[in-house]
């Protein structure tokens, strides 16, 4: 049977780094499932909007879609916004909802793969200091997730790993870099931003970082992300009424 299509649903921003960095990883999860369809929507800003998308696809036959949010925890995007726009879809869709797509280990390694690629030798892991910076949300939930990745994520050999957000919580980026420096052991900072693509936050995260030794670029299409992105999709469809290759065959890239 034909799969169904993978509609990734995504903030948007004034940005346009916002949605290049989006559209990439699209394009990354189409090299990890050759012959799957993905489309990409957006809740505000960019285009196309998840309503016009959604309205293509049943005006081209489309029965089965799954609706991935482009976000790393549940908070009021996810518990509010994809609902509401998904409600309003054509009534010839059957629509399955992914899940967000933190947390998950795969999302660490994605962490990892960026600081090391920022010039942060693995060698000085247990010697260095870790921001995981993210957005921030008015969330409760979304904050305690965020404070337990970083408790989390410090037991896999960081000396210290501190949260940190750029809006609407505390600290700021810059208070946990300095609060670091202060920690026995940290040699060195390094600030990981938690935040999937370019945009006004992951900007002023980056001003927070300027006392840190390294800074670390966005998740972006990284390939840890884009397979998390594939599984996310295979958890949220019915196996035997879709029939798709399980994860382990997805080839690792570079």
């Amino acid at each position: 049977m034909r799969r169904p299509v993978l509609l990734v649903i995504a903030h948007g921003s004034r940005d346009p780094r916002h949605a290049a960095t989006v559209h990439a990883l699209a394009r990354r999860v189409r090299s990890l499932r050759p012959g799957l369809r993905v489309e990409t929507a957006f809740l505000d800003f960019d285009t196309p909007s998840v309503p016009a998308v959604l309205d293509r696809l049943a005006a081209e036959g489309v029965r089965d879609v799954v609706a991935l949010p482009l976000l790393l925890t549940r908070a009021f995007h996810a518990k509010a916004d994809i609902p509401a726009v998904l409600r309003e879809a054509p009534a010839c869709l059957r629509i399955r909802r992914a899940a967000v797509l933190g947390p998950s280990p795969l999302l660490l390694s994605a962490l990892e793969q960026r600081l090391y690629e920022a010039g942060l030798d693995p060698a000085d892991k247990s010697s260095t200091g870790v921001v995981l910076a993210s957005a921030g949300s008015s969330d409760p939930e979304a904050i305690a997730v965020i404070a337990e990745i970083a408790r989390e994520w410090r037991h896999t050999g960081w000396c210290a790993v501190r949260p940190a957000f750029a809006s609407a919580s505390l600290p700021r980026t810059e208070d946990a870099v300095r609060a670091l420096r202060d920690v026995p052991g940290v040699r060195r900072v390094a600030v990981a931003p938690y935040v999937l693509a370019p945009g006004f936050l992951p900007d002023r995260i980056a001003r927070g970082a300027a006392g840190a030794d390294v800074l670390a670029d966005v998740l972006g299409p990284a390939p840890a992300v884009a397979r998390l992105l594939v599984r996310r999709y295979e958890e949220a469809y019915e196996p035997d009424t879709c029939p798709v290759a399980p994860l382990a065959r997805i080839p690792a890239l570079a």
